[in-house]
C-alpha cells in the first residue's frame, strides 16, 4: 500500500503489479474473444509467410547461378518461382490487411469498454476521494488507461508475436542450412532480447516517475485554469507561473534523463548488430569456400538478418513502451483496486420514506484521529419539521447534512430515517428521497432544460418549465436567445451565482423528495431575488422534512426549531424566542453579532 503524496492526497492506494494491469485488460479482451482469435491467427499467418518467402528468393538466386540448368529451363524455373512468390505475397497481403481491419475494431471496442468500466468505478468513489484528487488528473488517468490498452495490444500483436514466429522460423530454417550460423543468430537474438528486457525493467521506476510528474503538471495547470478568476483577482499570475514552472522543470528533468538512457541503449544495440553481421558473413564465406552453402544462402542470411534487425531493434522500444504503458495504466488500476469508501452492504434494502423522521443516535464523526467534527450527537427531527442548523465556523453543520446524505460514513452511532438505518439501505434509494440545494451549485455544461431535468429524468418539458417558473428561473431564461436550450458553460460559469442557485431550487422542486436540505440556499440572491424566491421555498418545504443551514434571519425565524451546534455537539435547541430568552445562550450571542441581516461567519471548514 502507498499514499500518493504527489497529489497532496491522504488516500492510501493498493499496490498494483503487472499482473493486475493485465487482468484489467483481460476483461476487455474477454468481451471480444473471437476478434482476438482472428487477429492473432491472421498476424501469425502473415509472419509465417514472411519467414517462408525468402526461401523462394534463395531458390531464385541458386537457379540463376546453377550450372546444370540450360537457359530455357532456368527461365521456366525462375518464372515458376516468381509466380509462387507473387501468390504467397498476395496471401501475405490478405493476412495483414485483414488483420489491420480486425485490429481497428478490436482496439476501438476494447478502449471503449475500458473507458466505460473505469468511469463506472470511478464515479462511485466517495466525496472524500474526489476532494483529495484533482479532476484534471483523474480525467488523465482514465484516458491513459484506455490508451495503454491500445499500446500494449498493439505491441504484443504487431511486434512480439511476429518476432517470436520469425526467430523460431528463421533459426529452424538456418539450422538445416548450417547449424553454426543458426546457433550464432539464435545466441545473438537471445542476448539482444535479454539485455533489452532487463534494461527496460530497471528503467521502469523512472518511467513511472515520469508518468507521475506528467500527471502532476496536468493537475497543476488544471487547478490554475479552474481558478483563473481568483488568480487575477489576487494578482497571483506570477506566483502561479512560478508554481507551474517548477512542476514543468521537474517533468523536463526526468524526461531528459529517461531519453538519455534510451539513447545509450540504442548505441549498445547498434554495436551488437555490427558484431553479429560480421561473424555471420565471416563464417558464411568459410562455408561457401568449402562448398557447403550456396549464393542463395548468402541472400537468405542477409534478408533474415535485415528482417530480424528491424524486429529486434523495435523490440527494445517495444519493451520500453510496454512498461511505459504499464506505468500509464497503473494509476487507473490503483483507483479500480481501491475499495469504495462508501458502499452498500450486501443485504441493503430500498429506503421507504413515509414521514421523513430523521434521527441521530449517539453519532460521532472525525476526519482523522486529531480532528473530531461531531461528538456523540443525538437529535430527532420529526416528519415535516423545519429545522435550522446554526453555529460558529467549524461547528459541524455541513458535516451534519453530508452524513445524512451518506457522503461520509459515521465513525460511531447511527442515523435513522423512519426507523431505517441509512447504512443498511441502498445509497441510490437514500439520495432519491433527499433533495439538496447547496450554497454554491455546480451545473453541467449542458442546456438549462437538461440541468433542471436532472431533478427528475422522466419529467416532461412542461414540468421542467413549471418548476423553473416556481423558482423564478423564467425571469432570466426568457431573456436568453436560446431560452431553455442555452448551454450554461463549464460548472455553470455563464450564469450568475443567484441564477445558478435558482436552477438548483428548480431541480429540487421538480424532484419533490420528502426530505429537503438547504445549505444557505438564498445566499447568492440579492434582496429582490430573495423576495421572489421565498414563496418558491415555502412551496418546496411544504410537507417536507426540512433541514436548513442558514445565516439569514428571515430564513432562521421561519423555522420550527433552531439547533445550535458548537464544538461538534448540540449545544442548545428551541424556537427563536425560546433561545433569545436564555441569558447564557450561544444563539443569543450570535444574534447580537448580526450585521445586515446575516449571522457573521466566515464559512465552515470541513
Amino acid at each position: 500500500m502507498h499514499t500518493n503524496e504527489s497529489k497532496n492526497s491522504y488516500i492510501t492506494y493498493p499496490k498494483v503489479t503487472l499482473k493486475d494491469v493485465l487482468m484489467a485488460f483481460w476483461c476487455a479482451i474477454r468481451e471480444q474473444k473471437m476478434l482476438a482469435f482472428i487477429l492473432i491467427l491472421t498476424i501469425s499467418i502473415g509472419a509465417i509467410l514472411d519467414v517462408y518467402i525468402p526461401l523462394l528468393y534463395k531458390d531464385f538466386f541458386d537457379t540463376l547461378t546453377a550450372n546444370e540448368f540450360t537457359r530455357s529451363l532456368a527461365v521456366s524455373t525462375l518464372v515458376h518461382i516468381i509466380l509462387l512468390i507473387l501468390g504467397f505475397k498476395f496471401l501475405n497481403w490478405i493476412a495483414f490487411r485483414s488483420a489491420h481491419f480486425v485490429h481497428i475494431q478490436f482496439i476501438a471496442d476494447g478502449m471503449g469498454f475500458l473507458r466505460k468500466r473505469a468511469f463506472d468505478y470511478l464515479i462511485e468513489h466517495s466525496y472524500t476521494f474526489f476532494a483529495n484528487n484533482f479532476t484534471g488528473s483523474l480525467v488523465q488517468r482514465v484516458n491513459r488507461f484506455a490508451r495503454a490498452f491500445d499500446q500494449l495490444a498493439d505491441k504484443f500483436i504487431w511486434d512480439l508475436l511476429p518476432l517470436f514466429i520469425k526467430i523460431v522460423g528463421t533459426v529452424s530454417i538456418l539450422f538445416f542450412i548450417n547449424k553454426l550460423i543458426a546457433f550464432i543468430l539464435l545466441v545473438w537474438a537471445i542476448i539482444f532480447i535479454v539485455f533489452n528486457y532487463f534494461f527496460a525493467l530497471w528503467k521502469l521506476k523512472y518511467d513511472i516517475d515520469r508518468a507521475a510528474k506528467d500527471s502532476h503538471t496536468t493537475a497543476t495547470i488544471s487547478d490554475a485554469l479552474t481558478n483563473h478568476n481568483t488568480i487575477q483577482l489576487f494578482a497571483k499570475s506570477r506566483s502561479e507561473s512560478t508554481r507551474f514552472n517548477s512542476a514543468v522543470d521537474e517533468q523536463t528533468s526526468i524526461t531528459k534523463f529517461v531519453w538519455n538512457l534510451e539513447a545509450t541503449v540504442e548505441a549498445i544495440q547498434a554495436a551488437l548488430i555490427i558484431t553479429v553481421e560480421f561473424f555471420l558473413f565471416y563464417f558464411a564465406i568459410k562455408y561457401w569456400n568449402l562448398g557447403l552453402i550456396t549464393i542463395g544462402s548468402f541472400f537468405l542470411i542477409q534478408i533474415y538478418l535485415i528482417s530480424l534487425i528491424g524486429q529486434l531493434w523495435n523490440f527494445s522500444r517495444v519493451v520500453r513502451e510496454l512498461y511505459s504503458a504499464f506505468a500509464d495504466a497503473k494509476e487507473m488500476v490503483e483507483i479500480m483496486k481501491l475499495p469504495h469508501e462508501i458502499k452498500d452492504v450486501p443485504s441493503a434494502q430500498m429506503l421507504q420514506v413515509s414521514d421523513g423522521f430523521v434521527e441521530f443516535k449517539n453519532v460521532s464523526f472525525n476526519f482523522n484521529e486529531t480532528r473530531k467534527v461531531l461528538d456523540d450527537v443525538s437529535l430527532k427531527i420529526i416528519g415535516g419539521e423545519k429545522v435550522a442548523l446554526i453555529g460558529p465556523s467549524g461547528a459541524g453543520k455541513s458535516t451534519f447534512v453530508r452524513l445524512i446524505l451518506r457522503l461520509y460514513e459515521v465513525n460511531f452511532g447511527e442515523i435513522l430515517i423512519d426507523g431505517q438505518n441509512i447504512a443498511k439501505v441502498t445509497q441510490e434509494s437514500l439520495r432519491k428521497n433527499i433533495s439538496l440545494v447547496p450554497q454554491d451549485p455546480i451545473l453541467f455544461h449542458r442546456t438549462l432544460m437538461e440541468n433542471i431535468r436532472y431533478g427528475k429524468s422522466d419529467a416532461t418539458d412542461e414540468e421542467v418549465i413549471e418548476a423553473a417558473k416556481l423558482a423564478h428561473c423564467d425571469e432570466f431564461i426568457d431573456g436568453l436567445p436560446l431560452g431553455y436550450l442555452t448551454f450554461v458553460g463549464e460548472r455553470g460559469i455563464k450564469l450568475s451565482g443567484g441564477e445558478r442557485q435558482r436552477v438548483a431550487i428548480a431541480r429540487a422542486i421538480l424532484k419533490r423528495a420528502p426530505i429537503l436540505i438547504l445549505d444557505e440556499a438564498t445566499s447568492s440572491l440579492d434582496s429582490h431575488s430573495e423576495a421572489l424566491i421565498q414563496d418558491a421555498l415555502k412551496t418546496l418545504m411544504k410537507d417536507c422534512t426540512t433541514i436548513v443551514i442558514a445565516h439569514r434571519l428571515s430564513t432562521i425565524r421561519a423555522m420550527d426549531r433552531i439547533v445550535v451546534l458548537d464544538g461538534g455537539k448540540v449545544l442548545e435547541e428551541g424556537s427563536h424566542d425560546e433561545l433569545l430568552a436564555k441569558d447564557d445562550s450561544l444563539y443569543k450571542k450570535l444574534w447580537t453579532l448580526q450585521a445586515g441581516g446575516f449571522l457573521k461567519e466566515e464559512g465552515e471548514d470541513i
